[in-house]
C-alpha cells in the first residue's frame, strides 16, 4: 500500500491535509498551465488534470478494494457473528428479568395491593366501630339523662308508678350531661367525639335532649336559689317550719348550687349575686316606704332581718360546700375553680370579707339618699321621723343584730356587727339633724 502510494504522483498528503482548500487548489492549476498575461484563460487542461487525477484515484481505490474484499468481508462477518451472540445473550437475560419481574408483581405486588385494600377495609371498619361505640355510650347516658330530669320533675316512673321530685337528681342529671359535652367536645383526630358531629342521631340528641335538659336544670336551679329561705322572724310560704323541712330547704339549695357549679360556675355566681340584688332592692325600697310610716316600721324591720338571716344562712351553706371536679369541657385556672369552697368566689367578686357585712354596708349605701329625698320633702312622714329618731335608731340597730344572727342561732363569719349597726343608723339619721 505504502509501495503503491509512492509510484503515484498524486500527491495524497496534500488531499488529507486538514486545511486542504479547493478553491486555492483550483486557482494553482490554472496559474500553472496558463499565462497570467494571457487575455482568453484555457480552463480545459486544468480541467483534464483534474478528471484524470479523479480516474487514478478511483482506480487506485478500486485495486485496494478488490484486494482487500476478502479480509474486508471476513472482518464484517465476524463482527456480525459477535454482535449475534451478544444480542442472544442479551435477550436470554431479558427474558429471564421479564420472568422475575411477572413473578415479583404476582407473588409480592398483586398481594400488597391486595392486602392495602384489605387494610383499607378494615381501618373503616374500625372507623365504624368507633363510632358506633361512641354513639351508643351517648345514646346510653342520653337515657340516663332522660331518667334523671324525670326523677328531678316527678312523676310516673319506668314501673309506671308515681314518684317524688329529687332534688338530688339534679346534680346526677347534671354530671351526665356534663359527661355527654365531654364526648362531644373531644372532636380531635383519634379522639373519643371525632366525627359524631356528622351523625344525625347526636344532632337529634342535642336538640331534643340535651340543650332542653340543660336548660331545665338551669332554671330549676335558678328559681331554687331564688327562692332560697331559713328565717321564721317573717312569714312566708318557702320559710322551714320544723327541723326536717329546715334541713330539706338546705339540701334541696346544696343541689342547686352544685348543679350551678357543675354546668357553668359564673351560672352560679351569676344567681347567688342575682338573689343579693334582690333582698337589697326590695329591703331599700321597704325601709324607704317603712320611714314615711313609722306604723309599719317594725314589721318591715323584721322583713328586713328575715332577709339578712336568708344571707347568712346562705353564707354558711356555701362556706360548707367543696367544688365539685373541675369541668373537663372548660377551661380551668379561674378562682372557683381553685377556691376550697362555693362561698369564695362570690366574696371575692363582691370584694367584702363578708355577706351580711355587705349586705348592711349596701343597704346603707342605697338608703341615705332615699331619707334625704324625705325629709327634704317635709310633712308629717319627716316630722315623725325627726320626733321619734331615736325609737328608729333603736329599731334599726336591733334590726342589723337580729339580722346578722341568722336562723337558729347560726352566726355570721364576723363575730361583732356594731360597726355594721352604726352604719345604718348613721344612713337614716344622718340626714335628720341633730
Amino acid at each position: 500500500m505504502a509501495e503503491e502510494d509512492g509510484q503515484s504522483y498524486i500527491d495524497y498528503d496534500a488531499f488529507l491535509d486538514p486545511d486542504f482548500s479547493p478553491t486555492a487548489f483550483a486557482n494553482s492549476l490554472v496559474i500553472a498551465t496558463n499565462n497570467p498575461s494571457d487575455t482568453p484563460i484555457d480552463l480545459s487542461t486544468p480541467l483534464s488534470r483534474v478528471l484524470f487525477d479523479i480516474q487514478e484515484i478511483d482506480t487506485h481505490i478500486h485495486t485496494l478494494t478488490t484486494k482487500s474484499a476478502i479480509p474486508l468481508l471476513t472482518h464484517t462477518k465476524d463482527q456480525a457473528d459477535a454482535g449475534q451472540r451478544i444480542v442472544d445473550d442479551v435477550e436470554a437475560q431479558i427474558a429471564s428479568l421479564t420472568d422475575g419481574y411477572q413473578r415479583l408483581q404476582k407473588e409480592v405486588i398483586q398481594r400488597y395491593e391486595e392486602a392495602d385494600q384489605v387494610r383499607i377495609a378494615v381501618e373503616n371498619l374500625w372507623e365504624t366501630v368507633r363510632i358506633g361505640r361512641s354513639v351508643t355510650r351517648c345514646l346510653t347516658l342520653g337515657r340516663q339523662l332522660e331518667t334523671q330530669m324525670t326523677e328531678v320533675a316527678g312523676g310516673a316512673n319506668s314501673a309506671g308508678q308515681a314518684s317524688k321530685e329529687d332534688h338530688r337528681a339534679m346534680v346526677r342529671a347534671s354530671n351526665t350531661l356534663l359527661a355527654i359535652r365531654h364526648i362531644l367536645a373531644a372532636s380531635g383526630p383519634d379522639e373519643e367525639g371525632e366525627h359524631l358531629s356528622k351523625v344525625n342521631l347526636i344532632t337529634y340528641l342535642q336538640n331534643s335532649v340535651l340543650t332542653p335538659a340543660e336548660t331545665s336544670l338551669r332554671n330549676r336551679a335558678q328559681q331554687i336559689i331564688r327562692e332560697f329561705s331559713m328565717s321564721s322572724l317573717a312569714p312566708s310560704s318557702n320559710a322551714p317550719v320544723t327541723y326536717a323541712q329546715s334541713e330539706e330547704t338546705k339540701s334541696r339549695t346544696t343541689s342547686a348550687l352544685l348543679t350551678l357549679q357543675i354546668l357553668n360556675p359564673r351560672l352560679l355566681l351569676a344567681a347567688l349575686q342575682a338573689y343579693l340584688r334582690t333582698s337589697l332592692t326590695s329591703s331599700q325600697a321597704s325601709i324607704a316606704r317603712a320611714l314615711g310610716n313609722l306604723g309599719t316600721l317594725d314589721r318591715t324591720l323584721l322583713e328586713v332581718s328575715a332577709r339578712c338571716q336568708n344571707i347568712v344562712a346562705l353564707e354558711s351553706l356555701l362556706d360548707a360546700i367543696k367544688p365539685p371536679q373541675a369541668n373537663p369541657t372548660k377551661p380551668t385556672g379561674g378562682a372557683e375553680e381553685q377556691a376550697g369552697n362555693l362561698l369564695e368566689p362570690l366574696l371575692a367578686a363582691l370584694d367584702t370579707s363578708s355577706l351580711p357585712s355587705f349586705f348592711w354596708r349596701s343597704l346603707a349605701e342605697g338608703l341615705a339618699p332615699r331619707v334625704g329625698d324625705l325629709v327634704s320633702k317635709g310633712g308629717v312622714g319627716a316630722r315623725a321621723l325627726k320626733t321619734q329618731r331615736e325609737h328608729v335608731k333603736d329599731s334599726i340597730r336591733e334590726c342589723v343584730l337580729r339580722g346578722s344572727q341568722g336562723p337558729g342561732g347560726i352566726r355570721g363569719r364576723a363575730g361583732a356587727w356594731e360597726r355594721e349597726a352604726a352604719v345604718m343608723v348613721g344612713s337614716v339619721t344622718g340626714s335628720l339633724g341633730r
